[in-house]
């Protein structure tokens, strides 16, 4: 009897620390969203702190006056989808990329002339999708869930079509499973 009231006091005490550490229990077949940056919707929000909190995969510019994403590109993602990406050579689902554009700041410097990262331009976002969770929403296809924000309007997703606002750039890169990894060391095996 002992046993038996130490294992309901055990579970008890498991169950008290899931809820504290997740906030709920999760139920059903899918016990927690694959990603907690996309709504029940589809909707793709911009990760906090990604600077600070996520692994840098590399650094980038496009350094052409007018060039579609002209500035300082750096990309970042989870440290469990970068370890995950080394072993397997991919992405795992629910992994988020983040390409932070910044324009182009230059000047002297006691090294000589310098180009280094200015304001925010934009920020976008890519969310792996292997299910095929929101086949009707025209932000996901392909794999990916992909999402542009504006740095006047961080909160709203500009892209309406990722067909229509994201394939274009993207074509190249399509045997790599839509992401560039030519400048990301970090993803090196």
């Amino acid at each position: 009897m002992l046993r038996l009231v130490t294992s309901h006091f055990r579970a008890g005490i498991a169950v008290a620390f899931a809820w504290s550490t997740t906030g709920a229990i999760a139920a059903g077949p899918e016990r927690a969203p694959f990603s907690p940056y996309v709504d029940a919707r589809g909707t793709i929000t911009l990760p906090k702190d990604f600077r600070t909190r996520w692994t840098h995969l590399g650094s980038w510019v496009v350094q052409q006056d007018g060039a579609p994403g002209q500035g300082f590109h750096d990309v970042y993602t989870e440290p469990a989808s970068a370890a995950s990406f080394r072993k397997t050579g991919q992405w795992p689902d629910g992994a988020t990329l983040v390409k932070e554009i910044r324009g182009i700041t230059s000047g002297p410097l006691t090294t000589g002339p310098a180009l280094w990262a200015g304001d925010n331009k934009v920020w976008f976002v890519m969310v792996k999708d292997s299910k095929g969770r929101h086949a009707g929403n025209g932000n996901w296809g392909d794999g990916w869930g992909w999402a542009l924000f504006d740095a006047k309007q961080p909160s709203t997703n500009a892209s309406v079509s990722y067909q229509k606002d994201c394939l274009g750039c993207h074509t190249p890169a399509k045997a790599t499973d839509w992401v560039f990894l030519q400048g990301y060391p970090t993803l090196a095996r």
